[in-house]
């Protein structure tokens, strides 16, 4: 019998029984795992076992590769060069200019029988050829750099998204050893320790389960969690969260085979049916007629593929986890868009606020460059055929089609240059490049448009624990048996039976995940690995000489009875253990006030049992508790009781069988204290500074932290945050419900907005306390503009304010997945400053946008001014095709290189922020636009009319059709083009600065391609000759050209000497709210995870396209659910199960095929649909929160403490005290996803065509 590493090669259940068992919920997969002889043989029919795990031998692990697959679901492969470059030639302006070139060089060869053709026209004829083919060979540069430009882009995405991915790392055990391993890497049999927080990389069966409760709502679309347990319902799901608890479960199903990976691979395949159907469509659509709504946005344009379609950012394999996060990216968590009030959403939509004007902008311009370019080509057509045939009364000849086409050519240049596509192309690099320079700056970006925003942020709430805080905890004071000491006691201090009590009660009441590690070298502090505030407690258990891990050994985790997770109802964490002679004994921990209240006795003098009086509860209170909160202390205490079977002491209670342990009220009460401890946590060094700079550039710093409002205030003082001078607000969570609820309960938004601009501190809050908060900040009206808010979050429930917020940051290290999912940047080093390396880079994004459009639109004008007028007055364009697209070159492709990557400057935060109604092109802009325009016509126009004569040379107007170039209008085209390349160094300074060199030399990139422009323009005046129509130069034409070009540096003096303020507001474009804009192209939903999306509209999109209103995308968006389904029903032909890359792939919607938002079978679903209904939420309270509910989560460790100074060893003795009032939360009603429901529609499909699944070659097909 063949064998593997010494066991049997031949598992003792198949894939297709896994596949089976895990299709089972509830009573019905206890039965289930019965039938296999219960979870224990059902691991050793896999090989495993439970406490050691699997071998983590190599041979094992690609055995079991190769048997149950592995965790991954493959991509489809990127694009490839050549499709980019396909894609760039679909561009509707360069499909014009293709043909006219053609038809041009085709003419150009074609010689008529025409007797009356004089001689010497011939040797000019040899050229014709040259300009045709030179607008192609242009065409073709642009072409390439465009592919270049998206190419390297969806390169950048693709790192970014291996390492998004490469960061998701899960705990499992291997060889008895818990060790952490990428998700891609988990088998079938590993036993994977998973704990609150987790989202679950694969399917499996609990083993053990301590108060777990599970989100199942991205699969099933219920929004209420699951309790699942060994013996209630023991199956956990990939793609679900851990939402309460923890557990050890043995995975059963990985990759394509685990429930996720099965939608994934339906979804793939219904995608794949839906693409052939929009190719049989298009071609419908085209045959029926040839209206303009047959080409909607994208759809002609292979750039805005369909979500499901859309190339997977990843050339490595996907881990599964991912295809699952993706659930998340809809702008985030799926709990918490499943759950989010409708309401809540609809301001994501204005999110991209500069993507969505410059769209516009770009729309109006492309308008008054066609109609102009159109006026152009009639113009010159109509003059042509008078001058022809009425003045000189030729007849028509076969060689006049040549010139029609001239003018053809002349139109359509005059209309490339007119487009402005290089304003997408623009903020595409101008992000692409910050997102990539962000890393470096600890700020790993998931959502491009993020970047931009949080230039706009006016408030920041922050978190206070490892955001403001370093997050190394330590316990600096203690009160054991009436004993306050300054510096930690040792065990000889404390009497032994209550220093056995704490110890064992610290070591056992905390997750087993804890741990504390040596240091990599014998010099370093101890490694806190898991929550920091129980690190903070076991540490202080080894200071007083005791080994944790030994008392952790003599009671394993499957000996505990009942475990009450820490969340943030609570506000506690218990573990019930059985006593060694009987009888049961609970351990807690928490908030000092909370546990206080619960406890009847307390050990004194000695150890003495005493009653714990109120009295003695508020001296405790207030002669302890307070002075440690006051000094940056987080106060912790620790309890006991005890259950015992017989004579029970003053203290124990009396039981006769099981205590009902759900009834926790009863259960935790009369408790026992056994010691309070004075937790620190040192303000972070680098953020009172931090929060200085924010203050400094305009932005509200306010703290929301699960703290006592003592530790709160004394750490808020430290960071800044307080300032004496200032009128500030501090409230708990309860008094903040208080003021901002009417007497039925309801949250009022003119009650928030009288809170919250004085807000400053926000204790013993809820994660549904910082969503109402976040919530009313956005919605309020009190200040000018809307307030942009950017909050931070660690843990699962921070979901649902993370994903309302504007920016959402979550924290990269202490941060659960949930609410990384949530965010839409992480921070890798959970620091305050690295935010405020967000806003500079952010500023930074809008400014290089500006620098660009204040060139662009300078060159626009004046080479479409200039051509029409040419065309007009001279029956020809001073400025050739060839010219024309050389100059577009430079100004769309190489400018928006040079200007986007400009590095931000300390000076960017000492504005305001420019808020979301600011105008995109200011006055200032406007003044240099207009200003330099007249400039340039100016000089253009007087070389144009009188040059000739001022330079004595020959005049190139009114020359035939095949002349060839002349010097005069060489010299016009080299002026222009040195008047736009100083005009570029001008650009760079958007607030009216005078001097524009300054740090010049800082950006290689710029002065790198203005060079290389330059020695270009040089070579195409000397050498060009027919293809670009130039004639060689002499050194004194050469240095009249450099001269009026330096002139505009000169004259851009002048133009900032003009007081702005006097110019009528006229001037600025782009004033006025999003809403606006948006309307016009949905562009807010620009995504890292889509590579494509964010590509930049074409021309031809931006000439001939009107983007679809609200109402046609709903009913496309009804009518392609609807249309999906019914194919799903429908079809079933058999598809290889597919890579589904994840829906982390955004979607550009609005526009494109009905079919086409068939991609929305994501969260983006949801969210796109909220924000196109937004309707009325269904009750006041259901807007309070858009995620997991109870959303009430926060850590014990929600927030830790600061420095205070140490009071060397004194020890004092006092006796104690009372009630602190708790912070209690609303619980809040969820709203199901639509997501889900397609997800549970397409699961159940997936089990009623399960026969029909095939097991070949270790590959699966699906039949759908």
């Amino acid at each position: 019998m063949a064998t593997i590493d010494g066991r049997p090669a031949q598992y003792g259940i198949s894939l297709k029984q896994l596949r089976e068992l895990m299709e089972h919920r509830g009573r019905e997969g206890v039965a289930m795992i019965g039938e296999f002889g219960g979870i224990h043989e059902l691991c050793k029919k896999l090989y495993t076992s439970p406490n050691e795990g699997l071998s983590g031998s190599k041979a094992d692990e690609e055995h079991r590769r190769e048997t149950f697959g592995s965790n991954i679901i493959p991509p489809k492969p990127p694009k490839t060069f050549l499709t980019l470059v396909w894609e760039a030639l679909q561009d509707v302006t360069l499909i014009i200019l293709e043909v006219a070139a053609l038809v041009s060089l085709g003419l150009s060869f074609y010689k008529p029988a025409d007797e009356d053709a004089p001689l010497l026209q011939e040797e000019e004829e040899h050229h014709g050829w040259i300009e045709g083919l030179a607008i192609l060979i242009s065409v073709i540069v642009v072409v390439i750099v465009t592919a270049f430009n998206d190419y390297s882009k969806e390169r950048q995405f693709r790192g970014l998204q291996n390492r998004i991915e490469g960061e998701h790392k899960f705990s499992v055990i291997r060889g008895g050893e818990v060790c952490q391993i990428s998700v891609g890497d988990i088998l079938v049999g590993d036993i994977a320790q998973i704990k609150y927080g987790d989202l679950l990389p694969a399917d499996g069966c609990l083993i053990q389960s301590n108060d777990l409760k599970v989100d199942e709502s991205s699969l099933t679309g219920e929004s209420d969690h699951v309790k699942k347990g060994p013996d209630v319902d023991p199956m956990v799901l990939s793609g679900t969260h851990v939402m309460e608890g923890s557990g050890k479960m043995i995975v059963t199903a990985v990759g394509v085979n685990s429930q996720a990976g099965i939608i994934f691979t339906l979804l793939g395949a219904a995608v794949d049916e839906q693409e052939a159907e929009i190719k049989k469509m298009k071609k419908e659509a085209k045959k029926a007629s040839k209206q303009a709504n047959k080409s909607l946005t994208g759809e002609n344009d292979g750039r805005t593929p369909m979500k499901g379609t859309q190339t997977q950012s990843s050339t490595q394999r996907q881990p599964v986890s991912e295809g699952t996060k993706s659930e998340s990216d809809g702008n985030h968590v799926p709990q918490s868009s499943s759950t989010s009030a409708p309401a809540e959403t609809g301001h994501k939509k204005e999110k991209s606020v500069l993507q969505a004007k410059l769209t516009k902008l770009a729309i109006q311009i492309g308008y008054a460059g066609s109609t102009i370019a159109v006026l152009t080509v009639i113009i010159l057509i109509i003059q042509f055929c008078i001058k022809t045939f009425v003045i000189d009364e030729k007849p028509w000849k076969n060689t006049y089609a040549n010139n029609l086409v001239k003018h053809l050519i002349i139109g359509v240049t005059v209309l490339v240059v007119a487009v402005p596509e290089g304003l997408p192309l623009a903020v595409t690099l101008s992000l692409a490049y910050s997102v990539k320079k962000m890393m470096k700056d600890n700020n790993l970006v998931r959502h491009l448009d993020a970047c931009e925003t949080m230039g706009n942020a006016t408030a920041i709430c922050s978190d206070k624990t490892g955001t403001l805080t370093t997050n190394r905890m330590t316990v600096v004071q203690s009160y054991i048996c009436e004993k306050l000491c300054k510096v930690l006691p040792t065990l000889s201090d404390i009497p032994q039976h209550v220093g056995n009590l704490i110890t064992m009660g610290i070591s056992v009441n905390s997750a087993y995940t804890s741990n504390i590690m040596g240091g990599h070298n014998p010099g370093d502090l101890p490694i806190q690995v898991g929550n920091k505030t129980e690190c903070s407690l076991l540490g202080f258990v080894q200071a007083l000489g005791v080994k944790y891990q030994s008392i952790r050994d003599e009671i394993p985790e499957d000996k505990f009875t009942r475990v009450y997770t820490f969340n943030s109802v609570r506000k506690s964490m218990g573990t019930v253990i059985p006593r060694p002679n009987g009888g049961y004994r609970l351990y807690t921990k928490g908030a000092s006030e909370i546990i206080m209240k619960k406890c009847s006795f307390i050990y004194g003098h000695e150890g003495t049992l005493e009653k714990f009086t109120r009295d003695m509860q508020e001296r405790l209170i207030r002669e302890v508790i307070e002075p440690m909160a006051c000094d940056g202390l987080r106060t912790i205490s620790v309890a006991y009781r005890d259950f015992v079977p017989g004579k029970a002491a003053l203290n124990e209670v009396h039981i006769d069988g099981e205590p009902n342990w759900d009834d926790e009220e009863n259960i935790m009460t009369n408790l026992t204290c056994l010691c309070v401890v004075g937790i620190e946590d040192p303000v972070r060094p680098e953020v009172p500074d931090a929060i200085r700079k924010c203050q400094r550039a305009g932005i509200t710093v306010r703290m929301v932290t699960g703290d006592n409002i003592n530790t709160a205030r004394s750490i808020a003082s430290k960071c800044g945050i307080l300032r004496p001078n200032d009128d500030f607000l501090i409230l708990e969570g309860k008094e903040f419900n208080r003021r901002i609820r009417d007497t039925n309960g309801d949250i009022q938004q003119h009650l928030i907005d009288k809170v919250w601009p004085k807000l400053r501190v926000l204790a013993r809050s809820s994660p549904t306390d910082k969503y109402t908060l976040v919530k009313g900040i956005i919605d309020s009206a009190v200040s000018e503009n809307r307030e942009v808010v950017a909050v931070t979050g660690d843990g699962t429930n921070d979901g649902p304010a993370l994903k309302k917020a504007d920016v959402g940051f979550a924290m990269g290290i202490a941060g659960t997945d949930v609410a990384k999912e949530a965010s839409d940047i992480i921070l890798t080093d959970d620091n305050f400053s690295s935010i405020v390396k967000a806003v500079m880079w952010g500023r930074n994004v809008y400014d290089s946008i500006a620098k660009f459009l204040q060139f662009q639109l300078t060159v626009n004008v004046v080479a479409v001014i200039v051509a029409f007028i040419g065309a007009c007055a001279i029956q020809d364009s001073p400025l050739k095709a060839v010219q024309m697209l050389w100059v577009n070159l430079i100004m769309d492709t190489l400018a928006s290189l040079a200007l986007a990557t400009e590095l931000p400057t300390p000076d960017l935060l000492l504005r305001k922020p420019y808020g979301r109604t600011k105008p995109l092109i200011s006055r200032t802009m406007m003044k240099n636009i207009l200003g330099q325009a007249l400039y340039q016509l100016f000089i253009i126009f007087s070389l144009l009319f009188v040059g000739d004569l001022i330079l004595d040379i020959e005049s190139g107007r009114g020359q035939e059709l095949n002349a060839g170039p002349t010097q005069h209008f060489t010299i016009i085209f080299n002026t222009f083009v040195m008047m736009t390349l100083f005009n570029e160094i001008n650009a760079r300074k958007i607030h009216g600065q005078r001097n524009v060199i300054e740090g010049l030399l800082t950006n290689p990139i710029f002065y790198t391609i203005w060079i290389f422009t330059m020695i270009s323009q040089v070579v195409i005046i000397q050498y060009g000759k027919m293809a670009f129509s130039t004639k060689a130069l002499s050194l004194d034409q050469w240095l009249w050209c450099v001269f009026f070009g330096i002139g505009t540096l000169v004259w851009g003096q002048l133009i900032t000497s003009v007081p702005t303020r006097k110019l009528p507001k006229i001037l600025s474009w782009g004033r006025g709210h999003p809403e606006e804009y948006t309307d016009a192209m949905n562009l807010g939903e620009e995504r890292f995870d889509s590579i494509d999306s964010d590509k930049k509209p074409r021309a031809g999109q931006i000439l001939w396209i009107r983007g679809l209103t609200r109402l046609q995308t709903q009913l496309r968006v009804i009518r392609a659910f609807r249309s999906t389904l019914e194919d799903l029903n429908e079809r079933r032909s058999m598809h290889s199960l597919h890579s589904l890359r994840s829906p982390r792939t955004g979607v550009p919607l609005g526009g494109g095929h009905p079919l086409y938002n068939f991609n929305l079978l994501s969260p983006n679903y949801n969210k796109h649909q909220h924000q196109q209904q937004q309707q009325p939420p269904p009750q006041p309270q259901q807007n309070l929160s858009s995620a997991p509910l109870p959303l009430d989560i926060s850590y014990i460790d929600e927030d830790p403490q600061q420095q205070r100074t140490l009071h060397n060893g004194r020890t004092t003795s006092i006796n104690i005290s009372g009630p602190v009032s708790t912070t209690q939360s609303t619980r809040v009603p969820s709203i199901s996803p639509g997501f889900s429901e397609i997800a549970h529609t397409l699961q159940q499909q997936v089990r009623s065509n399960h026969n029909e699944t095939h097991h070949s070659n270790g590959q699966n097909e699906t039949r759908i």
